[in-house]
């Protein structure tokens, strides 16, 4: 795991009155996001670090309440803000399970050796997750552990993949 942040949502708007925030979180449970206090919030070269003081789901949005965000002027500043956490805040992923942002950078290889490059970014696309990998093009694998992804070994860095280097 890298030491860079990692973004888990952003400020999607203000609610009520009394500085409270809106959140869109990327977490697989919404709310999930609400654990991992402190945040660091950045838009552009600005940042700052928050404590998140309460929250809770809203709806299809979760909402938050940050130490000394106290009116709605101060909450609408944030709106856009991108909620960032450090990789020690994250549990620690169970065997076979990994964070995307482990993948990302991993070099991709088929079971023949043909190298296809490196993990760009990963996407989910509802049917099941696809690993986005860039090298003398772009390839589009789906993330289907024991079928597609043979291997992944972050300690060396590589992701071994069933797939025909012609496709």
């Amino acid at each position: 795991m890298t030491d860079e942040l990692i973004s888990v949502g952003k400020v999607s708007g203000i609610f009520g009155v009394r500085g409270w925030i809106k959140v869109f979180s990327y977490t697989e449970v919404r709310e999930n996001i609400l654990t991992y206090s402190p945040w660091t919030l950045r838009k552009g070269k600005e940042s700052k670090e928050v404590e998140v003081v309460e929250g809770r789901r809203h709806g299809k949005t979760v909402i938050a309440y940050l130490q000394g965000l106290d009116d709605r002027d101060e909450a609408a500043a944030l709106n856009g803000w991108e909620i960032l956490i450090r990789p020690d805040q994250l549990p620690k992923a169970r065997k076979g399970e990994y964070y995307w942002s482990d993948l990302i950078g991993l070099q991709v290889k088929t079971i023949e050796g043909v190298e296809f490059g490196t993990v760009k970014q990963m996407l989910e696309t509802g049917a099941n997750d696809v690993v986005v990998v860039d090298g003398e093009r772009e390839r589009l694998i789906p993330f289907l552990q024991g079928d597609t992804i043979v291997t992944i070994d972050l300690q060396t860095g590589e992701m071994i993949v069933d797939w025909d280097a012609d496709f």
